[in-house]
């Protein structure tokens, strides 16, 4: 990868299932526009509350996508 260019964005996907399918949803759904991702990292985990009941789960995902310049 010499010469190469990452950019990095953050994203945040949820599930009311789980923290792992948050996360897959938001790397997945950015998939569908962004070309050559490369790397996810999770930052942050939190679930919506409600009335003692977790509602939805949460993950903030930061995105490594090679940069092709004029996007």
């Amino acid at each position: 990868m010499p010469n190469s260019v990452y950019k990095i964005i953050t994203l945040v996907g949820s599930s009311t299932e789980s923290w792992e399918k948050a996360a897959t949803n938001a790397v997945e759904t950015a998939a569908k526009t962004l070309k050559d991702l490369r790397i996810a990292e999770i930052e942050e985990l939190d679930m919506q509350i409600d009335n003692g009941k977790i509602m939805s789960y949460r993950a903030k995902v930061r995105v490594s996508f090679k940069y092709h310049g004029k996007e």
